[in-house]
């Protein structure tokens, strides 16, 4: 393979391209934004409309059917749904996928419009309402307080501006909390005693309840913007508004004016609610202290709490965020008696798919070096361990490249393919190993052995990509969803199978050694160099947790003692003694499986007619029934020779099976014994379980 040998050529650019992809690789694992749900468009649109009294058959007629005629002018619809319910109109538009998403919203509000003018005047506007995922709140913060509500909202109202702050955070709604509203709640006697209107009422509030621009006055060089502020600055002050002064129809003259305090009662109230929350928490974390304490079923309250759901920026790092959030909350000066509980942290699925990521990426590596301990030696062992973090980093700095964000989908892939991952690099460093068992010279045997290997993995991992590649066709929303699932083992196995033939060939030419090669010995300076990095390693891990350092340290200590006086030892007796001797055995077992005895007459020429007739007969009678079936034809001119070659076959077959028995003698017994047990066992366990055979 050229690419194989232009590789080896040039093996100090592979070593610094090796370690340029380890580098970019860690920094966009690090830096690519992680998410909880896949980032997807899903051009679906609810129309609701509110007309209030209106019966369900009615509501049909004048509200919904006249929005969906208007709808279905619309290119690229793929469904319209509607429900009709007492006072409410409910219209679902969805979308082909393909549809562009900003092209659909301004069309379908185009079309909506358009249906304006055909609903009746009272009816309520029309809502139009986008579904987007990023609408899905990250995370909940919930307050709590021992005081009154009403203060509890002011305190949340300002915890909302400040989150709404954060880089990560596009919105932060309020649920449950406490609306202000001056009410003018009017006294019917006083108000029909002084013959007034509401429109007189509603006039006068809004006559006074305004600031007027007054233009600018140029005074000398400076400019001054006029205005008159005649806002309400005390609810109370609606009291002293004068509604209207009567006059007397007779005389003419005016009478004493008519305040707002004569026909109603002024109230600064709230305004009815609208949403309600409450919580029942039976774990509770101390605020600023990082303690929870459990709480007992029959002890835990449900308590009315105002909470704040943080909706994220599209696009945004979930962790990055809701650490910005814990942090803003953990820092912000809370009234005493305030207790804030989170709760739907998405992060925390999120981080536990990380955190099983990177402990099966290390267990897989400790696994593959382990078994390849056994086969190719510690150093072998764990240069192609090494193969599964690359194959990883490498697929972080595609999916960097394309624009994907680390969802839980992707996660799962990776979790998915780790097993995969590793076989390519298995295959090469092997066949290297055994090339150099031969004689040849480093790079020699990384050449002539990847070159042997290359166009059977190329196939392996293509037949890999063929069996995931048909997912990338599943339609639909779920089909735009799960597309993530393909693309990503794609991407890793495509990885690595680049490093397997451009990496793995240099780095193994560089670091193969077999047992029988003596070690070379390490200059001082490169001892030096060693130390002083396991130095410098050491003081990072230390200065930011002293215990991973401690832990670090005996987890190495363990791992070198088990190796030097357990591992070795086994690999050693494995290599030299077990290994040899099941190999020797093997070929025993194949040649005793594959030995036949024609010693008896006519034998061979039987169990070939025999096999020749089972076969034919098959055929035939596939033939007759396609005949029969699609031709309309009489198919019986097959069909009888058919059912001939297919007795002779299997009486043949039979004839050969109890002569195998009698010529087979005591190992036949054996064997049908050993199969007896095996049946009976399975068949015992299927029993004990329960189910059905």
């Amino acid at each position: 393979m050229k690419a194989v040998d232009i590789s080896i050529k040039n093996r100090i650019a592979i070593i610094v391209l090796a370690l340029i992809l380890v580098i970019s690789g860690a920094i966009a694992y690090v830096t690519i934004p992680k998410e909880s749900n896949p980032d997807i468009d899903i051009p679906i649109y609810v129309i609701t409309t509110i007309y209030p009294g209106i019966g369900p058959s009615d509501m049909e007629s004048l509200v919904t059917q006249p929005i969906e005629r208007e709808l279905q002018g619309i290119e690229g619809i793929d469904e319209i749904s509607s429900t009709t319910q007492e006072s409410l109109s409910l219209i679902v538009v969805e979308f082909d996928l393909d549809t562009d998403r900003i092209v659909a919203s301004q069309e379908v509000r185009e079309q909506v419009d358009l249906a304006r003018p055909e609903l009746p005047e009272d009816v309520e506007e029309p809502i139009i309402n986008e579904i987007d995922l990023d609408d899905f709140p990250i995370m909940t913060v919930n307050l709590s307080a021992d005081y009154d509500l009403s203060r509890l909202t002011d305190l949340a109202e300002d915890l909302e501006d400040e989150l709404e702050t954060l880089r990560g955070v596009r919105e932060v709604e309020l649920i449950g909390g406490l609306e202000r509203e001056v009410q003018v709640n009017v006294d019917l006697q006083r108000y029909l005693s002084y013959g007034t209107s509401f429109q007189q009422m509603i006039g006068a509030i809004q006559g006074q309840n305004l600031t007027i621009p007054g233009g600018t006055v140029d005074v000398d060089y400076l400019e001054y913007l006029l205005r008159i502020s005649g806002e309400f600055d005390n609810p109370h002050e609606i009291e002293d508004l004068i509604v209207h002064t009567p006059v007397d129809p007779e005389t003419g003259e005016r009478s004493a004016p008519v305040y707002m305090r004569d026909l109603a009662e002024v109230v600064f109230g709230f305004a009815e609610r609208e949403s309600y929350a409450t919580l029942k928490a039976f774990e509770v974390e101390n605020n600023n202290q990082g303690e929870t304490r459990r709480i007992p079923f029959e002890e835990a309250t449900m308590n009315e709490v105002v909470s704040l759901d943080i909706i994220q920026r599209s696009g945004g790092n979930i962790l990055e965020t809701t650490d910005e959030v814990k942090e803003l909350i953990a820092g912000y000066d809370l009234p005493a008696g305030t207790q804030v509980t989170i709760t739907g942290d998405q992060s925390e699925n999120v981080r536990t798919l990380i955190s099983d990521l990177e402990n099966s990426i290390i267990s897989g590596m400790m696994f593959v070096i382990l078994v390849l301990v056994f086969f190719l030696g510690l150093r072998n062992a764990l240069l192609v361990g090494t193969a599964v973090p690359l194959a990883i980093l490498v697929g972080f700095i595609v999916l960097s490249l394309l624009g994907f964000t680390v969802n839980f989908i992707i996660l799962f892939s990776l979790i998915v393919a780790l097993g995969l991952l590793v076989d390519n690099s298995i295959v090469v460093v092997e066949n290297i190993y055994r090339y150099r068992e031969m004689g040849y010279e480093r790079f020699e045997a990384a050449k002539l052995a990847t070159n042997e290997v290359g166009y059977a993995l190329i196939a392996a991992t293509l037949t890999l990509v063929a069996a995931f590649a048909p997912l990338l066709l599943w339609p639909g929303i779920i089909g735009q969803f799960m597309s993530y699932f393909p693309i990503t083992l794609i991407i890793v196995l495509a990885s690595s199978l680049f490093i397997a033939l451009i990496i793995y060939p240099v780095l193994t030419g560089y670091l193969v050694r077999l047992e029988s090669e003596p070690k070379k010995k390490r200059g001082v300076w490169a001892k030096r160099f060693g130390v002083v990095l396991a130095i410098i390693a050491a003081l990072i891990i230390g200065l930011a947790n002293p215990i991973s350092l401690l832990s670090f340290g005996i987890v190495v200590a363990f791992f070198v003692l088990t190796y030097l006086y357990i591992v070795k030892p086994i690999s050693r007796w494995f290599t030299a003694v077990l290994l040899p001797r099941t190999i020797e055995n093997y070929k025993l077992f194949l040649r005793w499986m594959l030995e036949r005895d024609y010693s008896v007459r006519y034998a061979f020429w039987r169990n070939a007619f025999s096999m020749i007739s089972f076969t034919s007969g098959v055929v035939l009678l596939v033939l007759g029934a396609l005949i029969s079936g699609l031709a309309e034809a009489s198919g019986y001119v097959l069909i009888i020779p058919g059912v001939i070659l297919l007795v002779l076959g299997i009486l043949g077959i039979v004839i050969h099976s109890v002569e195998s028995v009698f010529i087979g003698g005591k190992y036949s017994v054996i064997g049908a014994i050993a199969f007896a047990l095996i049946v009976s066992v399975i068949i015992g366990i299927v029993y004990l379980v329960g189910r059905d055979i």
